[in-house]
């Protein structure tokens, strides 16, 4: 463990997400500390690893011994996508929180541009990718995300933003008095209501070492953020239901039109019956769905994430 010092309080935080990322996490940490040192403002460097199997801890260790600006937090276990990161920006002390990843998609050299538009008065600056390159049925499922978040989503969301960017701290403490346990944070800083503005920037490929997104975890995430961005589709079943007891109507009234013009009513008595059913039965799932929406909004106290070390923190920190 190294030796507390006491800093300057930074002005800027600066928070990068790890996982396996030994190819890249110290020259991660040169570069933003080179791009922050031509701000020239005070700043310290959260690293939180989420349970890399590789070396990363330790490189990250002996970046921390080196300077003491630097921080990390080890968590006890993988926490996941969401909350580990999320974890990170909640422990940042600066007026203005910076989160990247750490494989260099996200361009260090567009942190300048986020400090004038902040500096200018932007509570949220984010980076925003112009294209994605990815395989058929990642890039089909990604459009159905969004489009069904569209849809359904409580709050509008910025397609190709993956919450690289600058955040004032007001915002942070907003999100963080909401309490959400699987927070999807770049919906939640739509939620605020702060005002946002996004920086366009070219997509780039990981600079070393393989991404830890597959299908399955982009999935999870995916499904992840969809529920926690939207209460919405707990009330979906409602409206099914609603839709089908229209049609069960219209089936009686058809039955008994065939009635009165002697033809056959049975099929259309059977569809009724059967869409009564299904009315039924969503109709009291929806129901059931808005009950849990409340319960969810008044049960938001699950912990992010479980340490098991933290290094160059004060002891107020």
């Amino acid at each position: 463990m190294t030796e507390q010092v006491p800093l300057e309080e930074p002005v800027f935080s600066v928070v990068i997400p790890c996982r396996n990322e030994e190819a890249n996490v110290v020259a991660i940490v040169k570069a933003v500390i080179g791009e922050m040192d031509q701000v020239g403002e005070p700043f310290d460097l959260i690293l939180i690893d989420n349970a890399s199997e590789d070396a990363t801890v330790r490189l990250a260790r002996g970046l921390c011994t080196d300077d003491p600006r630097i921080r990390l937090i080890v968590n006890a276990r993988n926490f996941g996508q969401m909350r580990s990161p999320t974890h990170a920006i909640f422990q940042a002390r600066g007026r203005a929180i910076i989160s990247l990843c750490a494989d260099f998609q996200d361009p260090p050299e567009l942190i300048k541009a986020f400090v004038e538009r902040w500096r200018d008065g932007a509570d949220i600056v984010l980076g925003v990718r112009e294209s994605e390159k990815s395989s058929m049925l990642l890039s089909l499922w990604r459009n159905l995300s969004y489009a069904f978040a569209v849809r359904f989503g409580d709050y509008p969301i910025i397609p190709n933003a993956t919450g690289f960017g600058l955040y004032d701290r007001k915002v942070v403490k907003a999100i963080a008095g909401l309490k959400e346990p699987e927070p999807f944070f770049r919906g939640m800083l739509v939620e605020t209501g702060y005002s946002i503005e996004l920086v366009p920037y070219a997509r780039r490929e990981r600079a070393a070492g393989r991404s830890n997104n597959n299908f399955v975890e982009l999935l999870d995430f995916a499904l992840s953020s969809l529920t926690g961005a939207s209460k919405k589709m707990l009330r979906l079943p409602f409206y099914v239901g609603a839709i089908s007891g229209i049609v069960a109507a219209l089936c009686f009234l058809a039955a008994a039109l065939s009635i009165l013009i002697g033809g056959n009513s049975w099929l259309w008595l059977a569809v009724a019956i059967a869409e009564s059913h299904v009315a039924v039965l969503f109709i009291f799932l929806g129901l059931i769905g808005d009950q849990i929406r409340i319960i969810s909004e008044r049960t938001r106290q699950t912990p992010l994430v479980v340490e098991r070390e933290r290094v160059n923190f004060p002891a107020d920190y």
